[in-house]
């Protein structure tokens, strides 16, 4: 390997040979550098063609080397060439008989482009991206999670920027079922909140690119102190997971006009829901009498719009949860 190389260890094992390795491979690309990079950019702009290629003609159409192969193949957890081919095969072709929305999804937007074309991108992409996070995730992680935060007496959400509105979704969710929450996107706050936590504690960062320096600083800050430390981001060898207990990975489809941060907007909150709904399974007597009690608080301010001139009606508190 050479100083302009770096290899990436894979999200899953290789155990599952399937569809998964497209999934690895995009998840890993931005990881990558040099040659490495450019045979992953190579797979995924014609899975198919990689599938039909020998290692030598694999080599010639990323501009690299046999040997570069090689590695890349060990960076995502394969043995060898022969076993890669196999799965990429495997791969595109359920890509080929899966519904025609797949198709154009590597597609970049155009300025021209109409906008029905462009919802169909949108859509595309962040269908990919979210199944892309779902044969990601660690479900034993988010368990251990929801587990620890289920427990925790105080539990606090970090994040700058896009990260934060993704936090705030997460605290306002469990502070409902009776967690005691903060949500901090301001450094100064979240490192005076962080200094505050202990053992039996929980600090969860959101950050797609896992290298914000003051989600870091405020989630090492947190675990200096013992609490118990969640790292949300797209990327596993981020800086962020040095000073995380337990991380939970995304992927994006990012596209042109929409920044990463944008794309991964909807794989954050599909992971933060998951880590919501368990949390809720195990505390879940307490949930439901939370959820009567916060309901039934703002009943009077729900009416149902009248259709026939009568005065509008209060809604059920127990049946309306929104």
């Amino acid at each position: 390997m050479t100083e302009h190389e770096t290899e990436a260890g894979p999200a899953t094992t290789a155990d599952d040979p399937t569809g998964g390795v497209l999934v690895r491979i995009r998840t890993a690309q931005h990881e990558l550098t040099g040659a490495l990079r450019k045979v992953a950019e190579q797979v995924l702009a014609d899975p198919a063609g990689a599938a039909r290629s020998t290692i030598v003609e694999l080599a010639e159409r990323s501009g690299t080397s046999p040997a570069t192969i090689t590695r890349f193949c060990r960076a995502l957890g394969f043995d060898g060439y022969a076993a890669l081919r196999v799965a990429i095969a495997t791969a595109s072709g359920r890509a080929a008989a899966s519904n025609g929305w797949t198709v154009d999804i590597g597609r970049e937007i155009a300025p021209e482009d109409p906008l029905d074309l462009v919802l169909g991108n949108i859509l595309a992409a962040g269908v990919a991206s979210l199944q892309d996070t779902a044969a990601l995730i660690d479900i034993t992680a988010v368990a251990s999670a929801a587990d620890a935060i289920s427990r925790a007496g105080r539990v606090d959400v970090y994040g700058i920027g896009g990260s934060a509105l993704v936090g705030a979704e997460l605290q306002s969710g469990l502070h409902r079922i009776g967690i005691p929450i903060w949500a901090w996107r301001e450094v100064h706050d979240g490192l005076t909140s962080a200094a505050l936590l202990g053992e039996g504690d929980v600090a969860i960062a959101v950050s797609h690119s896992g290298s914000t320096v003051e989600t870091i600083e405020m989630l090492a800050e947190a675990s200096s102190h013992g609490a118990l430390t969640i790292a949300v981001t797209s990327y596993l060898a981020a800086p962020i997971t040095d000073v995380a207990d337990i991380v939970l990975t995304t992927c994006t489809q990012a596209r042109s006009f929409r920044a990463d941060v944008l794309a991964a907007r909807h794989s954050q909150l599909l992971v933060l829901d998951l880590l919501y709904v368990a949390v809720a399974q195990r505390t879940f007597r307490r949930t439901n009498t939370f959820f009567a009690s916060t309901s039934r608080a703002v009943a009077a301010h729900r009416t149902d719009r009248p259709l026939n001139g009568d005065p509008p009606t209060p809604r059920d508190p127990v049946q309306d949860n929104s």
